[in-house]
């Protein structure tokens, strides 16, 4: 007989092609997915430590952001219908004045929404304090790999945000000795480039020799606006991501954020580099515009989502998924009578394995398959707003929020049982995160 730590019961299950699973169950030992099958056979042949009624639920992988600050959590509501220069007039006052107690509530809270939205995992671009966020992941149970955000140039960057190369890169390498698979493997630390603005040849350099040597990951923000492809033509004859290919950084092991003013010849590039493309369709299109998701996917580039974090809005990614359908839809759908630019399957597989693949874990995570790794959640979908429904996958997700989900799985371990977060204490991080935010302005503004 069979002992499961999990087992979820009387489910259907989001198959890795989009299709859904008639009822079945879900065996889960080790951290890993043990068995997909026929609640009768698996109730008759093992016993579990824990049971799940799956009953009108389904069982999807979790949702990975691919792109979040979560530093920045505290900002929620200051930069909506603001004027640019954003990141000059509040986010770099904002980050440089954060202390390390700061960092850690709002990491907090960060994951507290994640988890409550269906977010299992995410990769966070970095902030100063990024010990204290790794210390905040650890104790909610997600994964995530975490990036101390390195700068070396520009007029704007002050306080604790810039540093030379030299001290980027030894901060980053002791935060990789400390947290490196901490959290039972749900950490993992990665090298940064916060834009090409910032970042010197020699620290970007210094990156690449840096991930190679820890045969780590590198998360960079690119493309994202035009301001970045006028310098880097200005300064080195090449557009952003040629100047990061003659730096040797294109590869598989680079994420990069935004991905909003890429040429055709970029996308060829990236796509044959196997560089993991992040969109962040709701920050984008509020200030950068239209993305070529289509064409992205197209050249067979990995495209995932993220939400560039809880200032202007929130971190589901159920809403960015509806959000870049619809743009996708408008902007390049309509013009060439193409209602199939962006389809629904297509935006969930960019929301779980396009985002698994960008944390570097695609064959373990991003899809609900026997051998993969238990990061699970589960969606009501017993309510008048999701069934009865034709396409129940359509329906996902033109019509279900991150409200929906009801259980969450990570690494194996229940972390969100019937909406209540097991590993957090949600009362006394809102109240925390409060007293903090009122401090940082004060220091701040």
């Amino acid at each position: 007989m069979e002992k499961y730590d999990i087992l979820i019961k009387n489910c259907q299950v989001l198959n890795p092609d989009m299709t859904v699973s008639s009822t079945c169950s879900v065996g889960i030992k080790d951290s890993w997915i043990k068995k997909i099958g026929p609640t009768d056979e698996l109730m008759a042949d093992s016993s579990a430590s824990e049971i799940i009624d799956g009953k009108g639920k389904l069982v999807m992988p979790g949702m990975v952001d691919g792109h979040t600050h979560t530093c920045q959590q505290l900002l929620r509501g200051r930069v909506a219908d603001e004027y640019p220069m954003v990141w000059t007039r509040f986010l770099v006052p904002f980050e440089s004045n954060l202390q390390p107690e700061d960092s850690y509530i709002s990491g907090l809270l960060a994951c507290l929404e994640m988890i409550k939205s269906g977010t299992t995992a995410f990769a966070d671009s970095g902030g100063v304090h990024m010990d204290r966020v790794a210390d905040a992941v650890i104790e909610s149970g997600m994964r995530a790999a975490i990036a101390k955000s390195t700068m070396d140039m520009g007029n704007a960057i002050t306080g604790a945000m810039k540093e030379t190369a030299n001290e980027a890169i030894e901060n980053t390498k002791k935060l990789y000795q400390k947290y490196q698979g901490a959290g039972d493997g749900r950490v993992d630390i990665w090298f940064a480039i916060r834009q090409v603005m910032t970042c010197s040849r020699e620290l970007i350099a210094m990156v690449g020799e840096s991930a190679k040597e820890f045969h780590t990951g590198i998360h960079a923000h690119l493309c994202e606006h035009k301001d970045e492809v006028s310098f880097c033509l200005q300064n080195y004859k090449k557009r952003p991501a040629e100047f990061l290919e003659e730096m040797g950084i294109l590869g598989p092991n680079l994420l990069t954020a935004h991905n909003v003013m890429l040429s055709d010849h970029d996308i060829a590039l990236m796509a044959e580099r196997g560089v993991k493309m992040i969109h962040c369709p709701r920050a984008n299109l509020s200030n950068h515009g239209f993305p070529k998701a289509p064409q992205i996917l197209e050249a067979g580039a990995s495209l995932g989502l993220g939400c560039d974090g809880a200032a202007p809005s929130n971190l589901d990614i159920f809403d960015e998924m509806k959000v870049l359908r619809y743009a996708m839809m408008a902007y390049w759908g309509l013009p060439s009578f193409n209602p199939v630019v962006m389809t629904c399957p297509t935006l969930l597989k960019m929301a779980s394995q396009g985002g698994a693949n960008a944390l570097g874990h695609g064959d373990i995570l991003g899809s609900v398959e026997e051998g993969k790794k238990a990061d699970l959640i589960l969606l009501n979908i017993d309510q008048p707003h999701i069934t009865p429904s034709q396409n129940l996958v359509n329906t996902i997700v033109d019509a279900a929020n991150g409200h929906d989900v009801t259980d969450s799985i990570i690494n194996g371990k229940i972390v969100m049982k019937n909406r209540e977060v097991l590993t957090l204490d949600e009362e006394r991080i809102r109240f925390e995160a409060e007293k903090h935010m009122n401090d940082i302005i004060k220091r701040a503004y």
